[in-house]
């Protein structure tokens, strides 16, 4: 038994068999509001989530990634004060974006209220932009492609893309 159970841990790889980020999950006030900000804010789709769960929420998805959303049936004080000052330093998720200023037109347009920051490097320049959905919870939409992934010891092969080319974070 001992041996088998050695066998099985040395067969086991270092690293997780992990593929990608699948969804993230936010607790709602309304989870109506917050798939129509999603939808009409980000370009998610609702898609269907499994009938089996015994409370609200949707799920949405788009750019890889799924978001779902939970109604909080408790009171206010269980969720996260609403946040009244975007400050980029705070948890978030982060997408990315091919046209900045677009975007900024449109948050603009629907009166989202968001703050910008620049982050530089070797000459290189990321912009970014901060806002809140409904919830509170703090989005950053950047172009951080633009720099490169410069992993700080011996190179990763999950820094790699299948073409062996460096992948890009922000």
């Amino acid at each position: 038994m001992a041996l088998e159970m050695m066998v099985q841990e040395e067969a086991m790889p270092s690293m997780p068999p992990l593929m990608s980020m699948n969804h993230v999950s936010f607790m709602c006030r309304s989870v109506s509001q917050s798939v129509k900000f999603y939808r009409e804010v980000l370009g998610f789709v609702s898609i269907k989530r499994p009938s089996s769960f015994s409370f609200k929420g949707a799920w949405l998805f788009n750019y890889g990634i799924g978001i779902h959303l939970l109604q909080c049936n408790t009171s206010e004080k269980a969720l996260p004060e609403r946040k009244r000052v975007i400050n980029p330093k705070d948890n978030h998720i982060s997408f990315q974006c091919s046209n900045m200023k677009l975007l900024m037109l449109k948050l603009k347009k629907m009166g989202v209220e968001y703050v910008t920051a620049k982050v530089e490097e070797d000459g290189i320049q990321v912009d970014q932009l901060f806002f809140h959905d409904p919830d509170g919870n703090m989005i950053e939409i950047c172009n951080c492609d633009n720099l490169p992934v410069l992993p700080l010891s011996s190179l990763h092969p999950c820094l790699s893309s299948p073409s062996g080319s460096s992948m890009l974070i922000d």
